[in-house]
């Protein structure tokens, strides 16, 4: 099995929110008729309006929404249906292969399938910063980042998706894409992302922590985050 991930962008002249609707009503079942599995959505709708501070951009215009899905095959000889599906959903779409590392399985607040999850996803395409070499931006992403990312966040479900190679020509050259999901009070409140509630000399401390631990490795001139609502069809076992 492999996975893919694909940035999809709306129409001209479609709202995010009319998008979201049309993406969540028609693509997952399009896409399992084409042979995916365990897919995720993740919309840019109102109901994450409050995180839109939390916005980072790197693309103009900006990805809409993300999807995720699980593939036998990622070949091109094996993936052109699932591409068919998509292509018939959007105006662009740009995909990659990744590698998966879920950190912090979603035990704590599952979603029946098709349902809004609980909280909201802060969905993370990322870049290594050109100074390192990649082996050195995985150690440090790997070795040191993902421990301080468990430690001063309310996350409860953090995956890592190392970039393996782009499956579309124009996808944009990015490292990685990290889901991160979050109780709804951390979409407007530090102390609620950072867990630190009631606690400001511990928000100051692991907002120092992470910030530090971030510039390590990431290039922020070349990084789209972007709050979402998720819904998934069939987590993979």
């Amino acid at each position: 099995m492999e996975k893919v991930i694909a940035a999809l962008w709306a129409p001209s002249g479609e709202s995010r929110e009319a998008f979201a609707a049309r993406l969540l009503a028609g693509l997952p079942a399009a896409l399992a008729e084409a042979g995916a599995s365990a897919v995720r959505l993740n919309l840019r709708d109102a109901a994450v309006e409050p995180a839109a501070a939390l916005v980072q951009r790197w693309q103009t215009p900006q990805q809409d929404a993300v999807v995720q899905f699980w593939l036998p095959s990622a070949n091109p000889r094996f993936r052109g249906r699932a591409e068919a599906a998509l292509a018939a959903f959007v105006a662009r779409h740009a995909a990659w292969l990744v590698a998966e590392s879920e950190i912090i399985a979603n035990t704590a607040h599952p979603a029946p399938a098709g349902e809004r999850g609980w909280g909201w996803s802060q969905a993370s395409f990322i870049s290594f910063r050109p100074d390192l070499t990649r082996a050195a931006a995985l150690a440090h992403w790997h070795g040191h980042h993902t421990r301080v990312a468990i430690e001063t966040q309310a996350n409860f479900l953090y995956r890592q998706n190392l970039i393996v190679a782009p499956l579309t020509p124009d996808a944009p050259a990015y490292d990685a894409f990290v889901e991160e999901c979050f109780p709804a009070a951390a979409m407007s409140d530090p102390a609620a992302f950072f867990a630190a509630e009631g606690d400001p000399a511990r928000l100051e401390a692991n907002v120092a922590t992470m910030m530090d631990s971030c510039q390590g490795f990431i290039d922020f001139t070349r990084i789209d985050i972007i709050p979402t609502s998720w819904y998934a069809f069939g987590e993979r076992e």
